[in-house]
């Protein structure tokens, strides 16, 4: 909420003050700030009135803070719809650092119960509080006509992407009792 302030001053209050007083607290005349123009119209003094203070009320501060969010980290294959398997994750990355793959395997995952009631595979999506990471790269295996696995295939095509993934890497581990392995 912002307030305007106003200041009524007659030109006869004006002429009867003297040159050097100053009855408003905050009005300053401009003469002694700045350098009077010489051919102007304007035959008054020239007043100069700063801004008013702000001053913060309470718990109303705008101070410009970043809010984290705090979110369980998930993965989904439907939005709104969390996978309950917890994958196999498989990670490459180039010698040179500047990319790589993540391949995510899902044996007997929970979107394949309920994608008949909530419709089908969108892509894979990586949710955390900063955000969500995704990919379209999704294929399920069939096994004698019925589908028993999913793998989603991640890529990061720079040291940004690879830093962001491994963050959320971390927390889903945290979340889910994962491991990391090196082979």
């Amino acid at each position: 909420m912002s307030a305007v302030r106003s200041v009524g001053v007659s030109s006869s209050a004006i002429s009867k003050c003297p040159k050097n007083h100053h009855s408003v607290p905050g009005i300053v005349p401009l003469s002694t700030v700045a350098r009077p123009i010489s051919h102007s119209a304007f035959s008054g003094i020239s007043l100069r009135i700063p801004p008013p203070k702000v001053i913060p009320r309470g718990g109303n501060s705008y101070n410009s803070r970043a809010i984290m969010m705090m979110v369980k980290p998930a993965i989904q294959f439907i939005q709104g719809t969390d996978e309950q398997t917890v994958p196999d994750v498989r990670l490459t990355k180039s010698r040179d650092g500047t990319n790589g793959v993540a391949i995510f395997s899902f044996d007997q995952p929970s979107v394949f119960d309920s994608s008949s009631e909530l419709g089908d595979i969108t892509g894979f999506f990586m949710i955390d509080e900063e955000g969500v990471l995704q990919s379209v790269d999704v294929s399920a295996k069939f096994v004698n006509g019925k589908p028993s696995r999913i793998e989603a295939k991640y890529v990061m095509r720079s040291p940004r992407e690879w830093d962001r993934f491994m963050r959320f890497m971390e927390r889903y581990s945290q979340a889910n009792g994962l491991q990391f392995v090196k082979k």
